[in-house]
This record gives structure tokens, sequence and C-alpha cells, in this order.
């Protein structure tokens, strides 16, 4: 408030009288602020129910696919040598699998040269390909050229070799002995061998020395690298329950249909590992508590926040809230209805039961553990009862009927955005109204202090005007005497 001189001439508490009039202007403002805080609870209260349903539409996808039914466990009686993961739809099983040779990659390694020395110029043909009694078949990708200057040192042809694309990774090493070129495939099996040819500039390409030095060519044993001893490349090779498989790689993919089996060792004769898959029903209880807890935390938080405490006589933040109470019923209903088709129609057939811990109203689910194993054992009915599919492949299970009532109710024009839009439209009429109440009273304050200056002035002026007569009485009073 500005310091005002109004008052004076009147004598009046204009302050006082003014500020008590606008604050009775201002009286609405504590219903709409506090309406404006209930809207704000709501909205909030919103936002954590479409959180919470968004996660129990998560955990119902889970189980609406088959592929939450197809949980493995699968397991190797030697880890060390052969491991197995599940990497698609794989059935429960049990075989043996012996590995007698790794996939490797071609090496091959350079005599030594003084360090930082240079090898000769020319050009070398790095073509992959595979290695059979000394004869090179190529492989489908083209031949790489790598020209060699006559001051590279091998670094620099390493580099020259890694820079080209050609499939070969090139490493110097130096040891007492100088420099080596050590070329290795960059993939395994047997077609990722490779062969080097070197075109010398000094034309005398099998003589090992200068740039002939360098290559690699089982028909010139002789000659570079060839002459030096060298790892062939080669597929792993293997038996499942005594059938051979190979692979390029050191692991056999769905070789068993739906499993990844890596080749860690060769094993000895007659010690195979032993491979068994079985139904993981710990993964899939694991599934269902999720479903299940997911529910419970809706449930409570609808169940908490529309009910009337009679003993403390207050209201949860959503009492009297129809869309949170209807919310609530929908979503037990489509918990509970039935699903035909198989032995199980209802969660509490399999050991899921609503309302069984005692508490009076309890809603919310809970599990038999006992129960649901045993059902467990019978896993395709269970299935069904979640994933139920008709005739024609639209699936009316348990879980794939939650998992669409929640879509609907976070698309972008479901249920609950369509709420927290209403909420939203609610807060913006309230703070318009708020505005309008501050609005006329900021209007009432600035016609009271005009008319109140007006007064004073007017006031001030009787004052001078009695005064005036007063000193007029006085004189003449004083002339009498």
């Amino acid at each position: 408030m500005a310091i005002t001189s109004v008052g004076i001439g009147s004598g009046l508490e204009v302050e006082d009288i003014i500020s008590k009039l606008v604050a009775l202007e201002k009286k609405p403002l504590e219903g709409l602020q506090a309406k404006a805080e209930k809207i704000q609870t709501k909205v909030s209260s919103y936002a954590e129910i479409k959180s919470l349903v968004s996660t129990l539409q998560d955990a119902a996808s889970k189980l609406a696919l088959d592929s939450g039914w197809n949980t493995l466990a699968v397991k190797s009686s030697k880890e060390s040598a052969v491991s197995v993961s599940v990497s698609g739809i794989a059935a429960a099983t049990s075989f043996s699998v012996g590995v007698q040779k790794l996939a490797q990659s071609q090496t091959t390694v350079s005599t030594a040269i003084s360090a930082g020395g240079t090898i000769g110029s020319g050009q070398l043909t790095l073509q992959l390909g595979s290695w059979n009694a000394g004869v090179f078949t190529a492989g489908t990708a083209a031949a790489v050229n790598v020209t060699v200057g006559a001051t590279d040192t091998l670094a620099q042809v390493a580099a020259k070799i890694n820079d080209s694309g050609a499939g070969v990774v090139a490493t110097v090493l130096s040891d007492a002995s100088g420099d080596r070129l050590m070329l290795r495939s960059k993939e395994t099996g047997a077609v990722s061998g490779f062969r080097i040819t070197a075109t010398d500039d000094d034309g005398n390409n099998g003589d090992n020395a200068g740039l002939s030095r360098l290559a690699f060519d089982l028909a010139q044993p002789t000659v570079g690298m060839a002459a030096n001893t060298y790892q062939a490349a080669q597929d792993a090779v293997a038996t499942i329950n005594g059938v051979t498989v190979t692979s390029a790689k050191n692991q056999l993919v769905n070789a068993v249909p739906g499993l990844t089996i890596s080749l860690n060792e060769v094993t000895a004769v007659g010690s195979d590992a032993l491979i068994t898959s079985t139904v993981d029903k710990e993964a899939m209880t694991k599934n269902i508590q999720e479903f299940v807890d997911a529910y419970n935390a809706i449930n409570t938080l609808l169940g908490d926040a529309t009910k009337y405490d009679k003993e403390t006589k207050t209201a949860g933040d959503l009492q009297g809230d129809s869309t949170a109470v209807s919310l609530r019923n929908s979503l037990r209903s489509v918990l509970t209805a039935s699903t035909s088709g198989g032995v199980f129609s209802t969660l509490s057939s399999i050991g899921i039961n609503l309302g069984s811990n005692g508490a009076v109203g309890d809603t919310n689910l809970k599990i038999d553990g006992a129960k649901l194993s045993k059902s467990l054992d019978d896993l395709d009915n269970v299935k069904k009862l979640f994933i139920q599919r008709n005739d024609d492949g639209t699936s009316t299970g348990l879980a794939a009927r939650m998992k669409s009532y929640t879509g609907q109710l976070l698309s972008f024009d479901g249920l609950l955005n369509n709420k927290t839009d209403a909420l939203d439209r609610e807060s913006d009429r309230n703070l318009e109204q708020q505005d309008k109440v501050n609005d006329r009273a900021t209007l009432a304050e600035t016609r009271l202090r005009k008319t109140y200056t007006a007064l004073d002035v007017k006031m001030g002026t009787l004052q001078a005007l009695a005064n005036y007569m007063d000193q007029q009485v006085s004189q003449w009073n004083k002339k009498n005497d």
C-alpha cells in the first residue's frame, strides 16, 4: 500500500476503512483458492493413476503374448565347454553336445625386419576365401589392393591394410629380432581364410626379398609368410546327440529351435555336455506376481482416494468423483469376467483370489503359491485363461482384455486424458474467476480512494471555514468586551 495523506483532512481512519472494504471484495478468493487446491490435488491423483494404469498395462502385455508363456530354464552340465541361452520360441527338451573343433580365424606372421625399417615397394592383393589341400577358392568379396611405398614401415603397411576393408586385421609385433607383421582374418570360419599376392617393384616376386616377404599363398609354400608357421581358418565342428553340425562361428543358432548354443572349448571323447531346457515356472510366477501387484496398486489407490473415513471424518482426495469410482469398478469387472474354453475359467481357479486378506471391503488380489504352482503344471490351460484365442485369432483372455482396456484408458482420447483435460479447463476457469475478483477489488480500491480523497478535500475546506468563523466570533467577542 502506497504512503498517503488521505484522512488527514477528515480525521477518519481512511486506510483502515479502505483495507477492510477491499478485503470484503476479495472474500470470494478464499473459496476459489480452496477449490483450486482441490483441483490440483485431483490433477496429481490422476497423474499417479495414469502411471499405475501404464504399469498394469505393461504387466498385462507380458501375459497376453505367447512369448510370455514360452519361458524356459536352460542348463548345461559343462558350462565351461558348452553354454546355452534361449533366443526364440523353444520347447522343453534335453540333448548332448560334444565339441570336436572350435571356429578360428586364419593368422599368419612375417619374418622379422629391422625395427622401423622398410619392406620394399609394390602392391599387395588380399583376397578372402577358403583353403583346401593347398588350393585356394576365392570367396564372394572382391580382392583388395594395397599400394606400399618405398619408405613405408611395417606400421604404415599395417595401417593401410586395416584401412582397406579387406577383412584382415594387421598388427605389428616388435621383439628383440625386429618388427613382424601379424595378420588375422576378422571373422572365424573356413571361408574367412585369405591369400596375399605381392607384386614387387623390383620384379622378383618370389625371391623372399622386398615386398614378396609379405606374400601368403600355400601354392608357393616357400615364399613369404607361407613358409612360416600359421593358423588355418576353420569352422567349429560339434555333435548334437551324435549328429555332426558345423558353424563358421563358435555358436550354433537354431540348430535346436529357439536355442543358441555357445561352444567354448573342445570336449573329450565321451564327455559331452548335457543340455536341458525345462519350463521356467519361476519366471512365469514372477510375471503373474507383477500383474497382481500392478492391479493391487491401482485398486488400492482408487479405494483410498474415493472412500470416506467415518472415524476420522475425512474424505479421500477423489471422494465423490464418479470417474474414479467407475474406473475402479470397471477394472474389477475386467479382472473377474470368466474365460471359456479351458480348464481354468477364473483367476481363483488357479490360486489367485480376490479380497482374500480378511479385511472388510478388501478387493485386492492374493496369490495362493501352492495352488498356482500346481496349476502351472497344466501350462497350456493356464495360458488359455490369460490369452484364450477365438477362431479369428482375436484374444479374449484375461490378460488380453486388461491390456486392451488399459490401452483405451491411456489413449489420446481415452478416459484418463479426457479427465485430465477437464481438470485443466476447470483450473483455468478458476484462475480466471480469481483474476476477476482481484480486478473488482482493484477497481473498488481505486473508487474508494477517489471518493475518500474528495471527502477529505471537502472536509478540509469545511474545517478551514469553521476555523475562520471561530476566529471571527472570537474577534467580535473581544471588541464587545
